[in-house]
């Protein structure tokens, strides 16, 4: 990509197009005839948003491409692209259970995100990634519900609810997740605390 001439930005960006691909073909297979190849290409979408996610880091720190902006970059795409796969998996599933549970995976991995934001501003920049349900592992969770879904679509069998299963584990997740970086930076901060 650099060879390319693409900045980190543009690939945070461009990070948005193939998480809206992810999405929207999760919300097409459940209408269409060849369901198994929009699950696939959910997948891809997702996993493809991932790729990115990891290049636009590459891009700045090895390739010396840091910007004033690089920050915002990195964070903004990053919670559209949550939106934009999490919310269409909730309705592909079909469910009022696995609507409300898509567009609270949503609000969840906001809110991660925020958890570890605020963390870094208040201990001089350290990032908290830990899990069981950060970015990768609840794109990685979704991955193999889609590839699951297109699986079931293949075999021509009736499908269970994989995919409202797969978005009870990832809000499961993504609770214990708020709940460990948040005690992690309690810790940290009473560690700081002048004694006396």
């Amino acid at each position: 990509m650099l060879k390319v001439g693409l900045t980190p930005n543009v690939v945070s960006v461009l990070s948005i197009v193939c998480a809206a691909v992810g999405g929207g073909a999760a919300l097409m297979a459940p209408s269409s005839g060849h369901a198994w190849a929009w699950w696939l290409l959910a997948a891809a979408g997702i996993q493809m948003r991932l790729f990115c996610n990891m290049m636009d880091g590459l891009l700045a720190v090895e390739g010396g491409l840091k910007s004033v902006t690089g920050d915002l970059f990195n964070e903004i795409p990053d919670r559209i692209d949550d939106a934009l796969i999490l919310v269409p998996l909730g309705y592909a599933a079909g469910t009022d259970w696995s609507i409300a549970l898509g567009w609270a995976a949503m609000g969840g991995a906001m809110l991660t995100a925020y958890i570890r934001a605020l963390g870094a501003s208040l201990l001089g920049g350290r990032h908290d990634f830990c899990g069981p349900m950060a970015k990768p592992h609840r794109m990685f969770a979704v991955t193999v519900g889609c590839l699951s879904m297109m699986t079931i679509d293949i075999m021509n069998v009736k499908a269970p609810p994989l995919m409202l299963w797969c978005l009870v584990i990832v809000n499961v997740g993504i609770v214990i997740t708020c709940w460990r970086r948040t005690a992690h930076l309690v810790k940290a901060l009473n560690q700081q605390k002048p004694k006396g």
